[in-house]
């Protein structure tokens, strides 16, 4: 499967639909076009991949995080803020998909890794965007 930007016309690196349907038609992507039941496929998620090629803080990974998903994603800006390699997830080069691919495969064949990483991104979103550490980041500031 090849990676997909988001479809639509309000945002300006999209694909043409044409093109995704033509790729959907031909096997080389899996598109569900805009979902409202993200709790329950992070639930029967594996691993969680953002291979982005620059990010803000995302909110994406944070969740996945939350739901307690081992991470994979790129060494960007904001990405890297989320995911520390090694720890909570896995971090790879922007646009090396076959650095993202290993990394993917390493944790699909490695369950206690899986499952190592993804209490560490739960326990990290709990103390870094839950409610008390948000809070106690505001008094610090006051």
């Amino acid at each position: 499967m090849r990676p997909c930007r988001r479809a639509g016309p309000g945002n300006p690196t999209a694909i043409p639909i044409e093109e995704l349907e033509t790729a959907v038609r031909q096997g080389d992507v899996e598109w569900w076009g805009e979902r409202s039941d993200i709790p329950e496929i992070l639930a029967r998620a594996t691993v969680y991949v953002l291979a982005s090629y620059r990010e803000g803080l995302s909110k994406a990974l944070i969740e996945a995080a939350a739901a307690g998903l081992p991470l994979v994603t790129t060494d960007t800006t904001g990405c890297r803020d989320v995911v520390r390699d090694g720890e909570n997830g896995l971090l790879v080069p922007p646009r090396d998909a076959g650095a993202l691919a290993v990394a993917i495969a390493r944790l699909l064949d490695d369950p206690e890794l899986r499952e190592r990483l993804g209490k560490a991104a739960r326990a990290d979103a709990e103390a870094r965007y839950g409610i008390d550490g948000i809070i106690a980041a505001q008094l610090a500031l006051y």
